[in-house]
């Protein structure tokens, strides 16, 4: 059974920087897709970063620059780091995996976290 927990939202002002953690469990974590993505009330959800199994990235337009996805295969954590945050990062943020490169490259997660809330105050 799959699981995957994300953690460290919270609220900062703006300028302030916060790191998210997604555990996961029931993966073969070190050959899995993993993303974050985010959902602002009111708006669809949108993609925000991706890690491949092989450690390639890539980010939205408008996190580059600002936030920087990682993973510890060891510990089968993916981590979100988020600096020079801005009102507009305020969202639900959430923790997706798929085994499936294809769908991958697609944006189709299949399995997902419950989220985690980030508010980021002007």
């Amino acid at each position: 059974q799959v699981q995957l927990v994300e953690s460290g939202g919270g609220s900062v002002q703006a300028g302030g920087s916060l790191r998210l953690s997604c555990a996961a469990s029931g993966v073969i974590f070190s050959s899995y897709c993993m993303a974050w993505f985010r959902q602002a009330p009111g708006k669809e959800r949108e993609g925000v970063a991706t890690i491949e199994s092989d450690g390639s990235t890539d980010y939205a337009d408008s996190v580059k620059g600002r936030f920087t996805i990682s993973k510890d295969n060891a510990k089968n954590s993916l981590y979100l780091q988020m600096n020079s945050l801005k009102p507009e990062d305020t969202a639900t943020y959430y923790c997706a995996a798929t085994a499936d490169l294809y769908q991958c490259a697609r944006g189709n997660f299949r399995y997902w976290g419950q989220g985690t809330q980030v508010t980021v105050s002007s």
